[in-house]
């Protein structure tokens, strides 16, 4: 078997009902616009020293930890379907195999939660995600799930089928838009004499919300919101009806840097309270 490829690999998902366990025949969607998959495995080696020796005397596995990062354009076909588990917390088992003709290398991460979710759209180009996950156990094979059916969503969302609002005002001086929810999961395994390497729970703690606007510079508005110390809502289009909605926002700092031979653009960072993906 020769060396794989990026064509050769196809990512897919599945919400889970119980928290680590593949549903049985599962129905696969599949992030086809993946262009940036990178799976990891940590089995938290626990190294041991001791006397009468410079070397180690024991290497023993200690908690597994599993993670996964998916870049991917935001598909048109269900722009959200995928990206609300960042709010929603729902674990997924996420597949992802290598395939020829030859055989198959298959990698499933199972009891997966999105960690941190970043969505970032600019100008002559589609809107991004980075989902970084965490899981509890990987499972790897030389065969595709059994019984599973596999599907995936099309299309990609342009820069012109999104906006920027600012409480209801559309704003139409945006170039680049970026805005990031981060869970802050947490790794808890327990002593247990069953599987006591694999977690036992991964559980969300506080939770920030923030984000940047990259904006032509042609007005003052948000040096006066900084000034007047001005809270607003931010919406972020993500195609159709769907949107992110980020509430009780101030922006973190505004700059204009100016360079002879160029026009002048503002960034503003901005931290909210609260988001809301529908």
């Amino acid at each position: 078997m020769s060396v794989f490829g990026a064509h050769e690999a196809k990512v897919y998902y599945v919400q889970e009902a119980t928290f680590g366990v593949t549903p049985t025949n599962p129905n696969m969607l599949g992030l086809a616009t993946a262009e940036d998959v990178e799976p990891s495995l940590n089995p938290g080696l626990v190294k041991l020293r001791g006397v009468g020796s410079r070397d180690l005397n024991l290497i023993r596995r200690g908690s597994r930890e599993v993670g996964l990062k998916v870049v991917y354009a935001v598909p048109s076909a269900a722009p959200i379907d995928f990206l609300q588990f960042v709010q929603t917390l729902s674990s997924m088992s996420v597949e992802l195999f290598y395939e020829k003709s030859s055989g198959v290398v298959d990698l499933l991460h199972k009891g997966c939660r999105i960690d941190k979710l970043t969505v970032e759209c600019s100008v002559e180009s589609v809107i991004k995600a980075t989902a970084e996950l965490v899981g509890q156990d990987l499972a790897v094979g030389t065969a595709k799930i059994s019984g599973a059916t596999y599907s995936d969503y099309s299309g990609a969302v342009p820069f012109y089928e999104s906006y920027v609002k600012k409480g209801v005002t559309v704003l139409e001086r945006v170039t680049d838009f970026k805005f990031s929810v981060e869970n802050n999961l947490k790794r808890v395994p327990v002593i247990r004499s069953t599987s006591g390497h694999l977690l036992k729970f991964l559980q969300e703690r506080h939770r920030n919300c923030s984000g940047e606007l990259t904006f032509e510079f042609e007005s003052k508005e948000e040096f006066d919101d900084v000034i007047n110390d001005s809270e607003f809502a931010l919406e972020f289009g993500l195609s159709g009806a769907n949107k992110a909605v980020f509430t009780s926002c101030k922006w973190e700092s505004v700059s204009t840097p100016t360079r002879t031979e160029d026009l002048v653009s503002l960034k503003a960072p901005f931290v909210a309270k609260s988001v809301a993906i529908s």
